[in-house]
């Protein structure tokens, strides 16, 4: 008989993995032979552009990179990311020192706080946020202190409420605009405020920058434009969503260069850096034509206001967002998020994600992503409309 081994403390401290169990229902449902729509989970649904594709394929087929890569990334990729701060952002970057390449950003988002964060340090986190920052803080045995982001806000935290002890504890704070879950943008003033505090309290600010391509208004403000912010933190960059290189797994992280160090100094025990070939097509991303950078933030406008305003139609009174790729719709009267996205997951057959699952203050939320073609959003929204709720 095969022996069943424990599991380290570490892994069965770990927070469930939400996105798989979204994923989980959505397949169980599709076996039953539903029509599922699924606006719950994140994934971009185009492909690639082309001229990226055709690097990838030129790329593999030189012997150099069927090679181990540098640990550190090929050098070219390092300095791609940084010409491409200076033009899109107006920011100077040392390839060298500041910039770190990433499988993916996720990867650095957990990675960080192996990096910078003891047992029972405190790390500040969003609240709602990505789950996956509290993966990496309690891989670190840290503990956490949530900000809340609410409305009235404009889904900013107000660090006004936060207890001056908790802030001159903290080592860490995680941000993240265009945001996800909430699809709100941050401004110049918010982030001059954040380098401030960080300042004066010794803490370490990461950006998820995830979705600094969409905005829908106007571009989205990098951390890093913020004077000093490179003297306090650092920003995080995935090419998953602005060039559709989900799968690929390449982002990197820039600014504040001892926290480029220790990530690298981490990743080295870890990894060989990424496969040559897709570095080396990523670096033709940033540096080619954006053309399609801007079209993907065009197409999702287009699926963001065909969502809005059907369901503004039926009745459901909902915000339009100013960034990311998601809409944060609060529930109707009465109901929980986990609740109403039952109903819509099992009346209509569209997935969507509670907003209970990115923490306590997404609460009375639901998450959609604009991530399927025009006419099955339509579909998701004919659905949803004809459900009880909305025929009063």
């Amino acid at each position: 008989m095969s022996r069943t081994f424990s599991p380290s403390s570490m892994l069965q401290q770990l927070p469930e993995q939400f996105f798989a169990k979204l994923a989980g229902t959505a397949a169980a449902l599709k076996q039953e032979g539903h029509d599922v729509i699924n606006l719950g989970q994140g994934n971009p649904d185009l492909p690639t552009p082309e001229h990226v594709v055709q690097s990838l394929q030129e790329a593999a087929e030189n012997p150099l990179y069927h090679k181990y890569s540098p640990f550190t990334g090929w050098p070219f990729l390092k300095e791609a990311v940084a010409a491409y701060y200076k033009r899109e952002h107006g920011v100077t970057l040392d390839p060298e020192t500041e910039v770190a390449v990433l499988s993916g950003a996720k990867t650095g988002l957990v990675e960080i706080s192996q990096c910078l964060l003891n047992p029972d340090d405190r790390a500040l986190l969003p609240d709602p946020g990505y789950p996956d920052y509290l993966s990496g803080t309690s891989m670190a045995g840290a503990d956490v202190t949530f900000m809340p982001l609410k409305q009235e806000n404009q889904f900013l935290p107000d660090f006004g409420q936060l207890d001056s002890s908790v802030l001159d504890e903290a080592k860490l704070m995680f941000l993240n605009y265009p945001n996800n879950p909430t699809a709100a943008v941050a401004n110049s003033r918010f982030f001059e405020e954040t380098v401030s505090l960080a300042e004066r309290h010794g803490i370490c600010v990461c950006h998820d920058f995830a979705y600094g391509t969409i905005g829908y208004d106007e571009k989205p403000v990098s951390f890093m434009e913020t004077p000093g912010a490179k003297d306090i933190g650092v920003e995080m960059f995935t090419m998953s969503k602005a060039f559709n290189m989900a799968g690929w797994r390449v982002g990197f992280a820039v600014g504040n260069a001892s926290v480029i160090k220790h990530l690298n100094l981490l990743q080295d025990h870890l990894y060989v850096s990424l496969f040559g070939a897709v570095q080396h097509a990523a670096a033709d991303a940033l540096n080619g034509p954006q053309d399609s950078v801007r079209e993907l933030t065009d197409t999702y406008k287009k699926r963001r206001d065909l969502l809005i305003s059907g369901l503004r139609d039926a009745g459901w009174e909902v915000p339009a967002p100013a960034g990311s790729f998601f809409a944060w719709l609060p529930v109707p009267d009465g109901w929980t998020s986990e609740a109403f996205a039952d109903k819509l997951l099992h009346e209509a057959h569209v997935v969507t994600a509670p907003g209970s699952g990115f923490g306590p203050s997404g609460e009375g939320f639901l998450r959609v992503g604009l991530v399927q073609p025009e006419e099955r959003i339509q579909e998701a929204v004919e659905r949803i409309s004809k459900l009880d709720v909305f025929q009063q």
